[in-house]
């Protein structure tokens, strides 16, 4: 009596999440925060971290708080660029009206 074993069938792969997105979300956040990165790097992070919370099940709370970092970030530098120019803009009328 012979047996034969046969090979085990190979079971199909499927392919690891990716969370590149959410990552680089929360990495720009943080060096936008930290290292006062200004417009750019916000913008694209607040980008990257929307579109992973829509297409990255996986980085959700990474793609949130880098949303949350780089939202914090773009509004802190529009504050600032809102202010400038507001007090130049003060400036310049002052000086004009010569007062």
């Amino acid at each position: 009596m012979s047996t034969t074993v046969s090979a085990p069938t190979p079971i199909p792969s499927t392919p690891a999440a990716s969370t590149a997105k959410g990552t680089a979300s929360l990495v720009l956040g943080i060096c936008s925060i930290f290292a006062g990165w200004t417009f750019f790097a916000p913008a694209i992070g607040l980008t990257l971290g929307i579109m992973a919370l829509r297409g990255e099940p996986h980085s959700r709370t990474q793609a949130a708080w880098g949303v949350a970092l780089n939202a914090i970030a773009l509004s802190v530098w529009l504050l600032t660029i809102t202010f400038t120019l507001g007090l130049t803009g003060l400036t310049v009328v002052s000086a004009t009206l010569g007062q």
